[in-house]
């Protein structure tokens, strides 16, 4: 693909490349499915240039015109057969214990439920124009009396603002720590082509409604349009299409709906950290020192490693030369560089894991690379739920919520965990209403580090500034020290989003309001009023009926300009308008759709941390311990005070503490006990036998000491000075003796053990040496000896090994053979006659 050979020249291109699959196999996925819609784009085309059929309606059928051969032929050719996922869940010693990367098996009666590359989940049925794949407002037809208004012109009159709210409870690291679980939770694939199908070109360069192109158009008048010299649209390409969905559903004889793809696993598995592939997992790993570690890039003079750097082709992050030529960071997640927050907190989180892994090494030096890997990586998904549901959410929920959420009882394998489409689309992007237009970088004493604050748009795809601009400390501090931005109805996105996202020079910058109006429409998702009904909401038939969720008139009147009837409003714009539920930060339909999805994450992950056998009560206990406060304090750079809570806004110096002050998480709750140790089979139980002094009473008969010579001696286990834990003998008074006496005794004893094995070994080999054998009665063979073990079975020694023969009888002559006693085969007692042969 052309675009990717070179560095992105508009915020178009930025966005392709950055939304560009890393894994090969989702590549390939998507790619079967546009080879696919595009076989039967020109077959409509061919079709409607020269036969009389009507192929706009559902009831129209390809088979009528492709032979099932061909059909099966475009099938195969596009790839799209080769994609229906056969799930192996097999090693069920590796599954009860440890997730999958790719969030297969999971669930062992439902394997496919949450995992990636699989279709995001639907709680209504989508909604598309001609039923199974135009988006709403693909053309200009009425929906319900009225048209559909244009997405961009919806943000430029009800979302945009340039004045922000600080919020004065919570602070901006509640918006990071947000985008930071959704990039572990969901990424919609999208279309690989960046070009129309029907002739090549770009979606950029040509506004119109052809697959995969989908651009937001300007309304008339538009001020951006002018300072963009006259541009009609934005640049949007539609989501990948699920193979056998939409267009591609009629070659399967019925029409099933578009659906579009999760290239991510479902679960709060910390994904975002190690991938959602076995393939992206291995491009992030050490493998080298089978310490069960993740790769690391270059080491700041703090003395910790920054990510590593994506290789490839050149990337989104060196779009400008002047600016710097840092290629992107290599993270679990393939948008780490979108802004420098986020980066900074994928760097936090991949300095935890190796934190973990180098501390369990330490208790488990008889584990192995995989083993710490696994271990760390189930430690590190843990945390991030306990931060989520014990820390995050009881902030957005506020106690109403927390009442729908009801406690947790337990793994339920009939719910299924998956993300619906209405949630990756509309409801959990209700975070962009809490970004500041300005990310504040704070130095050691919180104050502006020299090179200043940032502004947002200067932030997107910039690695160059951690690398060059004081490391993630500042960005961090600047998160967790600043108040985020409130929702308030009449100031939802900061115009950084709306006009100048992705910006650069002589280019038509993006609108994330509109994109995200957009894609809705993309994806088939039904309009607001569906889902108030889902929720027990009145139906809304007039704007007035709007008034309890929506109190603030002007809003409702923007909203009656725009949609002209309640039911056609779309979701995320009505969502993020509706009043905020007393003592949280989301309206009642946005509750419901929020609560739903993580009551699914919670109660359908087998692995969720609280449930029983997955961790035990002692390691759980610790686990609870855990806070995003803990985890800043041991991988930032230099953060030595922090409030206990980095949620919550505290005023400087009185409500910080010291990271002394922070609990911590004991890990010693995994140190395998050293009975274990032998009994696991690990590389180190023999040197494990060796560690400390025999008791006497486990001694052989003719080392005991005589009787009165020597006081019983007793056993007992203390950590060596590396942490392990080590046999060693105790006298039942203690000693007064120097420790000379202490190690000579052991030498000794060590020198007992030697000779006993020695002698072992020469019974061994003296055995090996011997040519003759012993039969299974115990009776000696002498070598090339034969015996016949049974009337079938002869036996013969040879090289001191036994080795028996069974003979094989021909088939009888006569219809009734006859054994005789001590011969093996039957035999006939009779010659047979010419008549029995002839019978």
């Amino acid at each position: 693909m052309e675009f990717l050979s070179s560095k992105p020249r508009t915020p178009g291109e930025l966005l392709a490349l950055f939304r560009y699959p890393r894994d090969p196999y989702t590549v390939e996925q998507a790619r079967a499915g546009e080879i696919f819609e595009q076989t039967l784009l020109l077959i409509q085309r061919h079709v409607n240039e020269g036969l009389t059929v009507d192929t706009n309606g559902t009831a129209f059928r390809y088979n009528d015109l492709v032979s099932p051969r061909f059909l099966d032929m475009i099938a195969n050719l596009s790839g799209c057969t080769a994609h229906r996922r056969f799930n192996n869940c097999s090693d069920i010693c590796f599954h009860q214990k440890y997730r999958s990367h790719d969030g297969t098996c999971n669930n062992l009666q439902h394997p496919m439920w949450g995992a990636s590359l699989t279709a995001f989940e639907r709680l209504l049925k989508s909604v598309y124009d001609n039923g199974f794949n135009l988006p709403r407002g693909a053309n200009e037809q009425y929906h319900n009396g009225a048209p559909l208004p244009l997405p961009r012109l919806v943000s430029t009159t009800m979302i945009g603002t340039e004045t922000i709210t600080p919020d004065d409870r919570y602070t901006h690291m509640l918006m990071q720590w947000g985008q930071f679980l959704d990039h572990d939770l969901d990424a919609t694939v999208a279309a690989l082509s960046q070009s129309r199908f029907s002739d090549g070109q770009l979606c950029s360069a040509v506004c119109t409604n052809d697959p995969p192109c989908f651009p937001v158009m300007f309304p008339p008048g538009d001020p951006r349009q002018a300072r963009s010299g006259g541009a009609r649209c934005m640049f949007f390409v539609r989501s990948s299409p699920v193979c056998g969905s939409g267009m591609t559903s009629l070659l399967m004889n019925s029409v099933y709906p578009r659906e579009q793809i999760n290239q991510l696993t479902s679960f709060i598995d910390a994904s975002n950290v190690y991938g959602s592939s076995d393939h992206e997992s291995e491009e992030i790993r050490d493998l080298a020192s089978q310490r069960g570690l993740l790769r690391q890039g270059i080491v700041q003079r703090s003395g910790k490693p920054l990510l590593p750097f994506a290789t490839g082709p050149p990337t989104e992050c060196m779009r400008d030369e002047n600016e710097s030529p840092i290629p992107c960071f290599l993270a679990g997640d393939h948008r780490a560089n979108e802004q420098l927050g986020l980066t900074a907190m994928h760097t936090l989180w991949f300095r935890e894991h190796n934190r973990i892994a180098t501390e369990l090494l330490r208790l488990n030096p008889h584990w192995d690379g995989d083993t710490i890997y696994h271990e760390a990586r189930k430690i590190v998904g843990a945390q991030m739920q306990h931060i989520t549901y014990s820390h995050w959410l009881p902030k957005i929920l506020g106690e109403a919520g927390i009442k729908l959420m009801d406690e947790y009882r337990g793994y339920d394998p009939n719910v299924n965990a998956g993300i619906f489409n209405a949630f990756a689309t509309a409801a959990f992007r209700f975070g962009h209403t809490l970004i500041n237009p300005i990310l504040y970088r704070l130095d050691e004493n919180f104050q502006p580090i020299p090179q200043g604050h940032i502004s947002l748009h200067k932030a997107f795809f910039s690695p160059f500034r951690i690398v060059n601009e004081g490391g993630i400390d500042p960005l961090l501090r600047g998160l967790f020290a600043v108040a985020g931005k409130m929702r308030v109805s009449s100031q939802l996105l900061n115009t950084e989003l709306t006009e100048r996202l992705f910006s650069m020079a002589h280019a038509v910058a993006l609108d994330l309001a509109a994109m995200n109006i957009q894609r809705g429409r993309d994806h088939g998702v039904p309009s607001y009023n569906d889902y108030r009904v889902f929720c027990n909401l009145s139906s809304a038939h007039t704007f007035e009926d709007l008034r309890n969720e929506i109190r603030d008139p002007h809003v409702r009147e923007k909203l009656q300009r725009l949609y002209g009837t309640p039911l056609n409003i779309d979701l995320f714009p009505a969502l993020m308008a509706e009043d905020l539920v007393p003592g949280s930060r989301l309206g009642p339909t946005l509750m419901c759709l929020l609560t739903t999805q993580f009551k699914r994450l919670r109660d359908g992950d087998r692995f969720w941390y609280e449930n029983p056998g997955v961790f035990s009560p002692a390691q759980l206990t610790q686990l609870k311990q855990t806070s995003l406060a803990r985890v800043l304090c041991d991988n930032g750079d230099n953060i030595n005070r922090v409030q206990p809570d980095v949620f919550r806004v505290a005023e400087f110096p009185h409500g910080y503490a010291s990271c002394d002050d922070i609990p911590k998480m004991d890990l010693r709750m995994w140190q395998d006990c050293c009975e274990d140790c032998r009994t696991k089979g690990q590389f180190n139980a023999l040197s494990f036998h060796f560690r400390g002094r025999r008791s006497a009473d486990h001694s052989y008969a003719e080392e005991n000491p005589t009787n009165g010579a020597k006081k019983r001696e007793g056993r007992s286990i203390v950590e060596d000075p590396r942490g392990r834990p080590t046999n060693v003998t105790l006298t039942s008074k203690p000693s007064t003796e120097p420790s000379l006496n202490d190690f000579q005794d052991f030498v000794v004893d060590m020198q007992k053990t030697i000779t006993s094995l020695r002698k072992q070994i020469k019974r061994l080999e003296a055995r090996l040496s011997r040519t003759d054998c012993t039969d299974e009665e115990g009776r000696e063979r002498s070598s090339n000896e034969r015996w016949k073990k049974n009337a079938c079975t002869t036996c013969e020694c040879q090289n001191a090994q036994v080795t028996c023969f069974v003979e094989a009888c021909p088939p009888a002559e006569c219809p009734r053979p006859v054994k005789l006693k001590g011969s093996c085969c039957p035999v006939c007692l009779t010659q047979p006659t010419s008549a029995d042969h002839g019978a």
